[in-house]
């Protein structure tokens, strides 16, 4: 398969590039959205260009795909997933993998669909995609902009299939850009227009990076400038931040912050305001670090949040 046939099955890229070796790297951001990060914070600009929430997902009857890959950047280390008929069938993970080589997966016989999740929290390159049968694409729902922290990136699980974005979307079988990025906060200079993309729906997820702030100017002109961007007749769906238990001694300003975060975004008649904390148990078992959710706390936030989407009509 060429780079070129690829992009037909490769979701949760904005652009696509070729480098002169060969590799296809896909962009989930702009050209001028990655230089505002290149100028504002290394550990933004790294994060800007892994490859996470992206997906490579077909249906076949093949029973063997495989494609070589190179890391240019690496931060946590989770996984290459192979997922058949919604259940993880193999798993690569990233701690044990060199910066390049190829992976190749048996598949079982028969009709299915497959697949694939790319390592969250890394910036991997893609080439010599090849599937040993026919392959159909896939149908996909409304195009969706997520926009948030690590947690929205994918730190915590250690699994790429299981942030609880791709949790969330096994379900909702949404077509997503993903930015997430660690550290990320409400900062508005890094909201631009994407020529050629146009979202049906936003989801923000921010917050838990700043909420020792008492000025909730940065707040305000995030949604004031997402909505300038996109108008006020696209829905958006803006999620407080779930719980934390790190810093104790802090958690009341914690909850006045979630809560002026509510009251903010919930001024926008286009915006739905979904409580964070109601949607990950407040116990140590569900985090990696009391802050971001493990993988069965990405799982339960994940499950939830498609619950509360659905009953709200989001």
């Amino acid at each position: 398969m060429t780079n070129e046939e690829l992009r037909k099955y490769y979701f949760g890229a904005y652009f696509f590039e070729e480098t002169e070796d060969g590799y296809l790297q896909a962009f989930q951001y702009s050209n001028q959205q990655m230089e505002y990060f290149r100028g504002s914070f290394d550990f933004w600009y790294d994060r800007c260009m892994a490859t996470t929430a992206k997906t490579i997902e077909f249906e076949t009857g093949a029973t063997e795909v495989s494609f070589d890959y190179k890391f240019v950047w690496r931060g946590s280390e989770d996984s290459f997933e192979l997922w058949i008929d919604g259940l993880a069938t193999e798993i690569a993970y990233v701690k044990d993998l060199p910066d390049e080589g190829s992976i190749s997966w048996s598949m079982p016989e028969g009709a299915k669909q497959v697949v694939i999740y790319l390592p969250a929290d890394a910036t991997v390159l893609i080439k010599s995609f090849e599937v040993n049968g026919d392959v159909l694409p896939v149908t996909k729902a409304e195009k969706v902009l997520w926009l948030g922290d690590s947690i929205t990136q994918g730190y915590g699980p250690l699994r790429s299939a299981h942030t609880y974005v791709s949790v969330a979307n096994r379900l909702l079988n949404y077509d997503i850009i993903n930015q997430g990025i660690g550290g990320y906060i409400y900062d508005k200079k890094s909201l631009m227009k994407m020529d050629g993309y146009q979202p049906d729906k936003i989801i923000v997820a921010l917050g838990t990076n700043q909420f020792g702030m008492k000025d909730m100017t940065m707040v305000e002109e995030y949604y004031e400038t997402l909505t300038g961007i996109y108008g006020t007749e696209i829905p958006i769906l803006a999620i407080s931040p779930i719980w934390r238990g790190d810093r104790p001694e802090e958690y009341d300003v914690f909850l006045h912050f979630c809560k002026e975060v509510k009251r903010i975004a919930g001024s926008y008649p286009n915006v739905c305001v979904l409580d964070g904390l109601t949607l990950v148990p407040h116990l140590s078992e569900y985090y990696r670090d009391n802050l971001h959710p493990n993988c069965l706390g990405a799982e339960v936030y994940g499950r939830n949040l498609v619950e509360a989407i659905r009953k709200m009509g989001f």
